[in-house]
């Protein structure tokens, strides 16, 4: 069953590859979608795709990559949309 969420990471997680990593670990799992900086420290990211890799998707998210310090992690379920072919990171504000 396809499914879409949309996560807020917070903590120590810009300057740490979880942007790259985000993208590595998605397309792995063939999860649609995209992950950027947001202005004020937090990534943001939008994964679609079938509801266990989606759910392994947000699992990384609240751990990140090895030197972030993630302290929270906010997601909200989506009704899919089917409109991304594969998952990008999004660069600048």
């Amino acid at each position: 069953m396809k499914v879409r969420a949309h996560v807020y990471v917070s903590g120590l997680v810009q300057g740490v590859f979880f942007r790259y990593e985000t993208m590595r670990n998605a397309r792995r799992r063939n999860v649609t979608g995209w992950v950027r900086n947001l202005p004020d420290g937090r990534v943001e990211a939008v994964f679609e795709g079938e509801k266990s890799d989606v759910e392994a998707m947000i699992s990384f998210c609240r751990r990140g990559p090895p030197g972030a310090i993630v302290r929270d992690v906010k997601v909200t379920w989506e009704k899919p949309t089917g409109e991304f072919k594969d998952f990008r990171i999004i660069y600048g504000f």
